[in-house]
């Protein structure tokens, strides 16, 4: 068992008393690099955020490798205490929630283990390698019934949920085209290294389960549920400088891939994800297009949703007009700041943090737009549908168990 290490500033949970009549709820956050900062950012925005909350974020240990980067990481998120074996955080009864921000391959065992110690679970996406692991998991959670969240944040900007709410309450009427793409550009060089997301043993896939499966969660969450898929994948490097083995190494995942896809509800669509986009960052784009209008949002611009009325009047100036999501009556807006004042990419997981926060508090179901293990299971399904498509040439059907 590795050592656990207090950071010396930081008080022990001993010396602290609780806000008011606001009690606390010990964090315990598994990995500390990107997602690590991330989701740690939206523990502490939360409470003051969100206020008053139903509990105060308590952020007890972290853990991660190596030694000298996660003691680094717990002193600038301010954990009391850090570790370098998960299974620390998973022993600890000080915490009652575990959040799982490391390499997809490390997603299942501590996951289930949490849900077995009785933990409530955040994970990030995708929720595992293959939808074997990811069902796994759900059962897990199923099993000891603890509160559960596959971290697919942009379900949780406010502009997404409007869209949802347009969709639910039959403002586009029947639904006829989903297309997404999301796009970036940060393996393009050749001379880029040999990382995690380019071996499938540690990430499954590549611009699939990095990408994709995003947009493909933003297509259940808005559209329904997947019929079947038709998709071709590519890889365009096919070797990556490895700077632990000082060699050439093999890239076994996709670079990009294209699907057809059909909806349990009829519409069809097109989705699309690579990481050999010139010029493009971080471009995740939707559309979708119904009987009575159609919306479009784009996540560089992600305050603003585009809607189109088919009946709009005047004709003369009947076109897209934007709204911009920034209103008190908009979505998780009334806690932020004054009309026009707009939030950013980061902020989706302090939404993460308010929805578990209120679920295992009070006892109550996530918020509809939340995504969970399920969800993230059924998202893995698809995926898997779409690469033994890209392998078999032929339409896959995405089958639920």
């Amino acid at each position: 068992m590795a050592e656990e290490k207090k950071v010396g500033f930081v008080a022990m949970a001993s010396d602290k008393k609780t806000v008011g009549e606001i009690p606390e709820i010990g964090i315990g956050m598994i990995g500390h690099a990107f997602m690590g900062k991330a989701h740690s950012n939206g523990w502490k925005q939360m409470p003051y955020i969100f206020w008053p909350p139903a509990a105060i974020p308590e952020l007890v240990k972290i853990c991660g490798v190596p030694e000298s980067e996660v003691a680094e990481a717990a002193r600038r998120y301010g954990y009391m205490e850090y570790t370098t074996n998960w299974k620390d955080i998973i022993n600890d009864d000080r915490i009652k929630i575990v959040d799982n921000g490391t390499p997809n391959s490390l997603h299942a065992e501590p996951s289930i283990e949490a849900a077995k110690a009785g933990k409530h679970i955040i994970c990030e996406k995708p929720l595992a390698r293959n939808s074997a692991e990811a069902k796994e998991m759900r059962d897990a959670v199923r099993k000891y019934k603890v509160k559960n969240i596959c971290d697919f944040n942009y379900r949780m900007v406010p502009a997404i949920v409007l869209a949802k709410n347009l969709i639910k309450d039959g403002k586009l009427g029947k639904i006829y085209h989903f297309r997404a793409r999301y796009l970036q550009e940060w393996i393009m060089d050749p001379n880029f290294p040999m990382v995690w997301r380019l071996k499938k043993s540690l990430s499954g896939s590549g611009a699939m389960g990095d990408l994709g499966a995003h947009i493909i969660d933003l297509g259940r969450f808005l559209c329904g549920e997947f019929k079947s898929v038709m998709s071709v994948t590519r890889t365009f490097i096919n070797e990556r400088y490895d700077q632990s083995t000082k060699k050439k190494e093999k890239v076994d995942v996709d670079d990009a891939f294209a699907s057809v896809v059909e909806f349990e509800n009829g519409a069809i669509g097109t989705i699309e994800a690579s990481r050999f986009a010139a010029g493009r960052k971080n471009s995740n784009v939707i559309e979708i297009n119904g009987e009575k209008g159609s919306i479009w949002w784009d996540l560089e611009n992600m305050n603003n949703l585009y809607v189109y009325w088919v009946d709009e009047q005047p004709a003369d100036t009947r076109g897209f007009h934007c709204i911009n999501v920034t209103e008190s009556y908009h979505p998780y807006y009334e806690s932020w700041w004054p009309h026009g004042h707009i939030i950013g990419w980061e902020n989706t997981f302090v939404h993460t943090a308010y929805n578990m926060i209120n679920a295992v508090t009070q006892d109550k179901p996530l918020e509809p737009y939340v995504a969970t293990f399920e969800d993230g299971y059924r998202n893995a399904v698809i995926c898997d549908a779409m690469l033994k498509s890209a392998e078999t040439g032929k339409k896959e059907l995405c089958i639920f168990e």
